[in-house]
């Protein structure tokens, strides 16, 4: 039996490591282009009101002529609602958008005259879920520890100002400020937020950034294969009736 060279057997690994990543990388591409397809737009509202509907609260903003209304009393986070995460990867090689989302969501907001006094929300962190059972195993385990963790809340710590109060139909962005607990710790967050009144309650949706150290999370990057930023967006889209 001939012997292989050293020079050509050295080739035969070289050709053979290259492969493997084209088939890696090829594998990653197909992936997320062909099997898993794009991820979940982001959360937001969606409603028939014009484009320039859309603004933040002013006292100059044009209102309709019939009555708004008004929003006093508690509110309860009703069927529909969604919260979750959005985090921009690179597996092998390839760009991709993690997003993992639960409806498993509870909590309530109350409103006194014109101002959002309280809000408390907690959503139960084992039950978000993505497109990738691997995904969330790490999700549940290393990364997020959800059976020592098992819930996050947001807490409103500032009330918003909601005058004028809009008519049904037209969105406002308001901006809000709140202490998120997740992992264990609790922090400090501002964020815009975008409500409308439908004809069942209110809509609220946004974002959070989220610099995964600031909560003691793990970085999601996984053995090489999949690499994050330190940061992500915890995005919600709550849904509330009286």
């Amino acid at each position: 039996m001939a012997r292989l060279r050293p020079g050509r057997l050295i080739g035969w690994i070289a050709g053979g490591a290259v492969a493997v990543v084209v088939l890696v990388v090829a594998g990653a591409f197909i992936y997320i282009h062909f099997i898993s397809g794009p991820a979940p737009a982001p959360l937001s509202l969606k409603s028939a009101s014009t484009p320039s509907a859309t603004s933040a609260p002013s006292a100059t903003a044009t209102q309709p002529a019939s009555n708004p209304g008004t929003l006093a009393g508690s509110w309860h986070v009703a069927a529909g609602s969604i919260v979750g995460y959005r985090v921009d990867e690179v597996l092998a090689g390839q760009n991709n958008v993690a997003v993992g989302r639960t409806g498993d969501v509870a909590g309530t907001m109350t409103v006194a005259g014109t101002k959002v006094t309280r809000a408390a929300f907690t959503v139960q962190m084992a039950t978000i879920r993505s497109d990738e059972s691997q995904r969330d195993a790490q999700f549940n385990g290393r990364i997020m520890d959800t059976a020592a963790y098992p819930t996050a809340t947001l807490t409103l710590t500032d009330p918003i100002s909601l005058s004028p109060v809009p008519a049904a139909g037209v969105i406002r962005t308001y901006h809000a400020t709140a202490s998120l607990t997740m992992h264990g710790h609790a922090r400090p967050v501002a964020f815009t937020l975008s409500a409308e009144r439908t004809s069942t309650g209110i809509a609220v949706s946004g974002s959070i950034p989220i610099l995964f150290a600031d909560w003691n999370i793990a970085n999601p990057s996984f053995a090489g294969f999949v690499t994050t930023q330190n940061h992500g967006e915890l995005e919600f889209l709550i849904k509330l009736s009286s």
